[in-house]
């Protein structure tokens, strides 16, 4: 990258403030331009000098994050990621943070934080490249790095055998940056019987449960954060939980899903290339993969494995993703059936779901 991405550090820790700033400068494409104890401070800041980034807590004093969010987003709209301790909490003000356009949520304990921090440093700086490439819109209303493991760390690939087709389909989703809101307006356009749907959202941990009761609160179907062996049937979406990963399966007619520990997946877990491979393997032609906004590649290989087996695969087209990453690389790998903009994905997909294909 020949430009540095300028990130600019709003928290009114100066221990958080120190260690931010010690994590994005090691990284050779990034570089802090300034530090804010507080909003009012980094607006005088912005005034001077509009950064690229901007990492923010969200308690502070004389003004706290989701509201300097808020104003920032319909005035100057600028990439944001959230770093606060509410995200530990599975807070329903920090969900609300991605609503206003916040593009990723860095959890952060209350206790043991510059510890934390530091052993999260790829997981950080990767957030704040994400944020730079990331589309944002103006806020028209309130509304030492591991190896990068592949699926076989936990499930290992689907046999040659195909699926028998039956009249049951299911709904298989793939989502990172910018995916709340995408996976919001794509399930606020299924009807209250759509076919079982199976959904990946990478997210932190305590997290997914909030995500989970906003969409059963706004949307036509069931939403609930997924539990071991939870039957996927019509009418219900079931949420990977943060930190763990969640499998398809199948005994005999019913579908349910495996929510298990393991190892990071292409660096997330839960793992989009995880949920897509056990689709392969227990769905088949049975299943339609979705494919959304995302940095990275998780999910393209699994969803290669999904048509593969027979699954009709799409991808979310460049102009509506928040960040291109994950389907561009499924669609690079010829893993994808067709490319639409997110408000035509659920036509598509109950048609295919309705169609025997």
């Amino acid at each position: 990258m020949s430009k540095k991405i300028r990130v600019l550090i709003v928290d009114d820790s100066s221990l958080v403030r120190q260690t931010l700033k010690d994590i994005l400068s090691a990284d050779p494409d990034i570089e802090v331009m300034a530090m804010a104890p507080d909003p009012l401070v980094a607006a005088e800041k912005i005034a001077e000098e509009v950064p690229d980034v901007i990492t923010l807590d969200v308690e502070m004093p004389r003004m706290d994050g989701i509201t300097f969010l808020q104003k920032l987003m319909s005035q100057h709209p600028i990439p944001v990621v959230i770093c606060s301790s509410l995200a530990e909490q599975g807070s329903d003000t920090t969900l609300k943070a991605l609503e206003y356009g916040a593009i990723d949520i860095i959890t952060k304990p209350k206790l043991g934080t510059k510890q934390f921090l530091e052993e999260a440093s790829v997981r950080v700086c990767d957030a704040v490249k994400a944020a730079a490439i990331a589309k944002v819109r103006r806020l028209a209303r309130p509304h030492k790095v591991e190896p990068k493991l592949t699926a076989d760390a936990v499930i290992s690939r689907p046999t040659s055998n195909a699926m028998i087709e039956t009249t049951e389909k299911l709904i298989i989703v793939g989502a990172s940056t910018g995916g709340t809101e995408a996976i919001r307006e794509f399930l606020e356009a299924l009807p209250m019987d759509c076919p079982g749907t199976v959904i990946v959202q990478h997210m932190p941990e305590n997290f997914t449960a909030s995500f989970a009761r906003r969409l059963d609160s706004i949307c036509r179907m069931s939403v609930k954060e997924a539990e071991n062996n939870d039957t996927v049937m019509r009418g219900r979406v079931l949420i990977a939980p943060g930190n763990m990963h969640m499998l398809l399966k199948r005994s005999g007619a019913r579908y349910f899903v495996e929510v298990r520990e393991g190892p990071l997946v292409s660096r997330h877990r839960p793992s989009v290339d995880v949920l897509f491979r056990s689709a392969a393997r227990y769905a088949g032609r049975n299943a339609v993969g979705v494919i959304m906004t995302g940095m990275g590649d998780d999910g393209a290989n699994g969803m290669k494995e999904m048509k593969e087996a027979g699954a009709y695969t799409i991808a979310q087209d460049e102009a509506s993703c928040v960040v291109f990453g994950m389907p561009q690389e499924a669609i690079k790998r010829g893993a994808v059936d067709k490319v639409l903009p997110l408000e035509d994905i659920a036509g598509l997909v109950l048609a295919k779901c309705n169609s025997q294909k």
